[in-house]
Order: structure tokens, then C-alpha cells, then sequence
């Protein structure tokens, strides 16, 4: 039986926090906000499916997030102090709360993409199948890799999961990503979601905020002055840490 694979920090801990990373990161996205808050919070950094380390290949951003109701279902007895996601990670949030809208008492949903783009869907398949023999040349991860604006630090972790990622998930994921649009059953959710998004995001992304705090009644949105895609969780982890425990606090 396939069992999702995670890394924890401050497992002593009994207030539990579940962190989903961005496509083609990983766990590490969050290392630095999880050691900062470890003692104080359990907190669980899960492997999505289809990235390296991950036990089970990418099917669909819904089947990502009932496999995670159903761990925590199983292993955390159901409910959590606050889940937050990034990206990928805050589309699978968003499907969690859409299909359990009680797991957990807080949300933290960073730069998630609500509006669907046939023609980005389409184009991945093949851009990816051009690119994906160049992903284990450094100078092209180094390339990717600065696209991003994620922290320096964080590059060998990059470029080791990077190359991990088969062709297959990346195709999924991307896809997936560019494809989801959140359900009307996210009305239903009861946690106190707070929904973040940099000033210099795309507008889609900015367009998507302002959907899923319609859709989330008690939501609040927060727009991050001068910040880019990512920055806040990856490159703020202090802030972001500071955040997360001033909700959980309450």
C-alpha cells in the first residue's frame, strides 16, 4: 500500500501544522519556516505526488487531496490547526477545503491559480518535451532556477529534485496547475482563510485572489508590496513563520 511520504518537525508537539509546497519544489520550500516554528508546532511538510520522493506518480489535483484528507483522516485524527499552500500546493489546499472544509481552523493560501488556461495547457506537453532533455544541465537548471527568484541557498535542492521529476509528472502538474478552477463547494468551508498574493504576481494570479475570497466567506485578502511570485513563504520564511503564528495564536 502506497503511504504519503512527509517531513516533520517538532513532532513532540501536539498543534499541528501541514504545509503543501509549489510544483516542481519540494518539503524544503517550507525548511525554513518549519524550523522557526518547531517549538512551538508539529509541523508536517507532505511530498506531493509526482515529485521526487513523492509515492505515488501525479494524477490529478483532486486525487492529491483526498489522499491527504484520508492521511489525515488516519494519522492526525482529522483535523488540523491551520494547512497552508503555495502554488500547486494552494490549488491542492483549495480542493482540500472544497471536499472537507473543516480540516483544519486556519488557511493560508499563497498565489494559487483559480482561472483556467486552455492555450497554457495545451502548450505544455510539447514545451516540455522540448526542454526536459536539458533539466540535468546546470546551466540550464541555473537558468530555470533564477525564473523563479527563489533564494540562492535553496539551488542544489532545486537542481537534485528537479531531476527527479520525470517527464510524465511534470507534464501532469503543469497541466493540472494551468487546468484547475475551484469549486463552488469551497462556499462550504468553515476555516479562516487568509489568502496571500505579491504585488507583482501576473494578473490571473490577482484575478484568481479575488475569486477565491468570494467563494471563501470568511476569508481575508492580503497583498504583499513589492513581492513576486513565491517570495513571501521561500524567501520571507522569518515573516511568513511570524504570520502563521500570530493566526495560531488567536
Amino acid at each position: 500500500m502506497e503511504k504519503l511520504r512527509y517531513v516533520e518537525y517538532g513532532k513532540e508537539n501536539d498543534e499541528v501544522i501541514v504545509f503543501l509546497h509549489g510544483g516542481g519544489l519540494s518539503w524544503w520550500h517550507y525548511r525554513e519556516a518549519a524550523e522557526r516554528l518547531s517549538d512551538e508546532y508539529h509541523v508536517i511538510l507532505p511530498i506531493l505526488d509526482g515529485h521526487a520522493g513523492a509515492d505515488r506518480d501525479f494524477t490529478t489535483i483532486e486525487d492529491n487531496a483526498a489522499e491527504i484528507i484520508e492521511w489525515v483522516d488516519r494519522s492526525l485524527g482529522g483535523r488540523v490547526r491551520l494547512m497552508g499552500g503555495y502554488s500547486l500546493g494552494g490549488q491542492i489546499l483549495l480542493e482540500i477545503l472544497s471536499q472537507r472544509g473543516d480540516i483544519c481552523r486556519y488557511a493560508l493560501i499563497e498565489s494559487a491559480l483559480t482561472r483556467p488556461s486552455r492555450l497554457l495547457a495545451a502548450l505544455i506537453a510539447p514545451t516540455v518535451g522540448c526542454s526536459y532533455g536539458l533539466i540535468r544541465r546546470r546551466w540550464f537548471a541555473a537558468l530555470q532556477f533564477r525564473s523563479l527568484r527563489i533564494k540562492t541557498e535553496l539551488y542544489e535542492d532545486y537542481y537534485r529534485d528537479s531531476c527527479a521529476i520525470t517527464k510524465a509528472n511534470m507534464i501532469a502538474f503543469m497541466q493540472a496547475n494551468a487546468r484547475y478552477e475551484g469549486k463552488e463547494s469551497l462556499q462550504g468551508c468553515t476555516a479562516e482563510a487568509h489568502i496571500f498574493v505579491g504585488e507583482k504576481e501576473s494578473a490571473a494570479v490577482h484575478k484568481s485572489a479575488e475569486v477565491i475570497r468570494e467563494k471563501l466567506r470568511a476569508s481575508v485578502l492580503h497583498i504583499l508590496p513589492q513581492m513576486a511570485h513565491g517570495e513571501f513563504s521561500i524567501n520571507r520564511a522569518g515573516d511568513y513563520a511570524k504570520t502563521i503564528a500570530a493566526l495560531c495564536e488567536e
